[in-house]
C-alpha cells in the first residue's frame, strides 16, 4: 500500500502532479487516517486562488512550488496512538486531496476532534474541527455524499445570508448575486427565499448556458445573463454579492447602478482567471467576506456550536429541495481525480453535477 496525493502548482493552477510515496507512520499522540472520499466544487478552486492570502495552502503543507488544495470529505482512522480515538473511527472535515493524512488530534468538550498540529495553529480555527460520525444514525450516514458536496458551501451561504440579516440587509431593496449557478451563490438565495418578514428582491446573474438551471431553482425573483447587466432595472439601493471574483463583472454592476450600490461583498472566485481590480468604482467599495469572522461573532451572540447547528439545519432544507436538480456522481482513482480537478478549474463541470472523488482505486 502506498500514499497518493494530488499536488497543484501554487502560481500556475493548471500544473498538477500525482505524488506517490510510502504511507506515513503516526508518532506519539498522532493518528493516521485513510481518506475515503471527498467532494470537489468551485469552492475548492476559490481555496486555491486565495490560498496564499487567506492561508489555505498552510493546512496541508507541501514542498515549494507545490500546494495541496483542501477538500471536504470522510476519512477512517487506520492507526492511532491516542487512547481516546480508536481505529475504525470515521471523521468528517477538511482534508487534502490524498489517500492518507497524519493528524494530531485533541478532543474538545463537545467531543469534536481538533487537529492541533503546530503548522495549523495560526490558521482559521473553523477548518481544524472534525466531526466523529461513527455513531451517526443510519439516515445521516446515507447522506454522506450530500454532506460533502453541499454542507460546507451552504454553511458559507448561511453565514453570508446571516451577515446581511445581522445588518438589516444594509437597507437595500435589491440583492444581486454574481455566479448564481454556483452552489454557494444559489444557497444564499435559497436562505433568503425562506426568510420570513420583509426582504430584498433577489436577482441572479449567470452565464447563458446556466440560465435554465438557475431559473429552475426557484430561488430568484429574476435571472439575467452577464450580457444583460446593463439592461437590469435601476434600483434605489443595491447589494452585490460576488461569487464570480471577476473584476470586469463587478465593475459593470457598479457602473450600471452607480451610487445605488450600497454594499458590495466578494465571497468566491468561480471566474478565477478574471482580473480582480475593484478600485475607483462608483458606489460602495467591494469588500472581501471572511466567513470565519461572522461565525465567530455569532458564537458570541448565540453560544458555542449554535451557528454551525443553525447553518446545518438551513442547509439540509435546501439539500432536500435540490434532490432532483443536482445529481451526485462518484469517481475513483488518481487519474479520475486529476481530470475532475482540471475540468472544475476550466469551468467544464455543469451546475447540475455534484462530484465525489477518491484517490483510492
Amino acid at each position: 500500500m502506498s500514499m497518493v496525493e494530488l499536488l497543484v502548482k501554487k502560481d500556475s493552477l493548471r500544473e498538477t502532479m500525482l505524488a506517490h510515496g510510502p504511507v506515513p507512520v503516526p508518532g506519539p499522540g498522532e493518528i493516521l487516517v485513510s481518506i475515503d472520499k471527498f467532494a470537489l466544487t468551485a469552492n475548492n478552486i476559490s481555496y486555491a486562488v486565495t490560498g496564499g492570502t487567506i492561508g489555505y495552502w498552510g493546512y496541508f503543507p507541501a514542498a515549494q512550488p507545490w500546494g495541496k488544495v483542501p477538500v471536504w470529505g470522510f476519512a477512517d482512522v487506520i492507526a492511532s496512538n491516542l487512547a481516546d480515538i480508536a481505529v475504525g473511527e470515521r471523521l468528517w472535515g477538511f482534508f487534502p486531496m490524498a489517500t492518507h493524512l497524519v493528524m494530531q488530534p485533541h478532543l474538545s468538550k463537545s467531543g469534536q476532534v481538533i487537529d492541533i498540529a503546530k503548522h495549523r495553529q495560526d490558521l482559521p480555527a473553523l477548518y481544524n474541527s472534525y466531526m466523529r460520525t461513527s455513531g451517526d444514525p443510519a439516515a445521516m450516514k446515507q447522506f454522506e455524499n450530500g454532506r460533502c458536496v453541499f454542507l460546507p458551501l451552504f454553511a458559507t451561504s448561511f453565514i453570508v445570508y446571516d451577515y446581511y440579516v445581522d445588518n438589516d440587509f444594509f437597507g437595500v431593496d435589491t440583492i444581486i448575486i454574481g455566479s448564481a449557478s454556483a452552489k454557494t451563490g444559489y444557497g444564499v438565495a435559497g436562505m433568503l427565499k425562506h426568510h420570513t418578514g420583509t426582504k430584498p428582491r433577489m436577482v441572479g446573474l449567470t452565464s447563458p448556458r446556466n440560465i435554465d438551471f438557475v431559473k429552475a431553482l426557484g430561488y430568484f425573483d429574476s435571472v439575467a445573463s452577464y450580457d444583460e447587466i446593463e439592461a437590469l432595472p435601476r434600483s434605489a439601493a443595491v447589494a452585490y454579492i460576488d461569487m464570480a471574483g471577476s473584476g470586469e463583472i463587478t465593475a459593470r454592476v457598479h457602473h450600471h447602478f452607480g451610487a445605488a450600490v450600497t454594499v458590495s461583498t466578494l465571497v468566491g472566485a468561480t471566474h478565477w482567471e478574471a482580473p480582480r481590480n475593484g478600485k475607483d468604482l462608483p458606489g460602495a467599495a467591494p469588500k472581501f467576506f471572511f466567513a470565519p469572522a461572522q461565525f465567530s461573532k455569532r458564537e458570541q451572540d448565540w453560544g458555542a456550536g449554535e451557528p454551525i447547528r443553525r447553518a446545518t439545519m438551513a442547509s439540509l432544507q435546501l439539500v432536500m429541495e435540490l434532490t432532483d436538480l443536482v445529481q451526485v456522481t462518484h469517481q475513483r482513482g488518481p487519474d479520475a481525480v486529476q481530470h475532475a480537478y482540471l475540468d472544475m478549474l476550466e469551468g467544464k463541470t455543469t451546475p447540475d453535477q455534484g462530484i465525489m472523488l477518491s484517490l483510492h482505486t
